[in-house]
């Protein structure tokens, strides 16, 4: 027997506000029941588990031990703006001079996730 990842669970203290941003980056849509001042909601995605926004007391505190690792359709660095442009704040820059590296973001909460070379930018640089 094996167990089959449902969703990946992401405690927050906006379920909607945070949901609307993940729906942006991933391109994904958000639980037709969702609306503003919804306590847990979801984004829809198209492969894969769902993204599964909880509200909770709590803010963040420390480093995620859990993230996401997104690969970008277009070229990194262009969707790392992108996703600046959205909310997100560069945490760490870990790209490299050669184009491998990535970046470390995170969203308007505070969660890290990091940016990838897309398979473009892995080709060009292979």
């Amino acid at each position: 027997m094996v167990s089959v990842v449902q969703n990946v669970a992401i405690d927050c203290a906006d379920a909607y506000g945070l949901a609307r941003f993940w729906s942006s980056v991933t391109g994904s849509p958000l639980d037709p029941e969702a609306a503003p001042g919804s306590r847990e909601t979801q984004v829809l995605l198209l492969e894969g588990p769902m993204l599964y926004f909880n509200q909770v007391p709590e803010a963040k505190t420390v480093k995620n031990r859990v993230h996401l690792c997104l690969r970008p359709e277009t070229s990194r660095d262009p969707e790392v703006e992108r996703l600046t442009g959205l909310g997100a704040t560069l945490v760490d820059d870990l790209r490299n001079p050669d184009g491998s590296g990535w970046a470390v973001l995170a969203d308007p909460e505070g969660n890290e996730f990091c940016v990838l070379r897309s398979e473009s930018d892995r080709a060009a640089t292979s």
